[in-house]
């Protein structure tokens, strides 16, 4: 039934079917969480990247091991992240306002 619906709205869209890695899937969960926590620190909601570490970890049950995705983004470097973040808004279907990275992330090191 869901196939069925997918690939109806996938005809109605003009989109083809692709094999999407699991790196993409990862980036693209994390780095949407990075452009929000870099927009909180803008805001001053937050003080440090790792205050928004700390949420994720303890309330949200971000994978302790992997450190939040802050220190994810840090480890994968912030302009991989801000040249990957172009990347998706700019694919198929993209959202080029969602994807627009946070001041701080462009030529920043929190």
């Amino acid at each position: 039934m869901v196939d069925k619906s997918a690939r109806r709205q996938r005809a109605a869209l003009g989109v083809a079917p692709r094999a999407i890695e699991d790196q993409e899937i990862v980036e693209r969960l994390v780095y949407a969480l990075v452009n929000e926590g870099a927009r909180l620190l803008e805001e001053g909601i937050a003080a440090r990247p790792g205050d928004i570490d700390v949420v994720y970890i303890t309330g949200y049950g971000f994978p302790r091991w992997r450190g939040g995705p802050m220190y994810h983004a840090e480890q994968a470097g912030l302009d991989r992240v801000v040249a990957r973040m172009r990347e998706f808004a700019g694919g198929t279907r993209g959202d080029p306002e969602f994807w627009q990275p946070a001041r701080l992330l462009e030529g920043a090191r929190w």
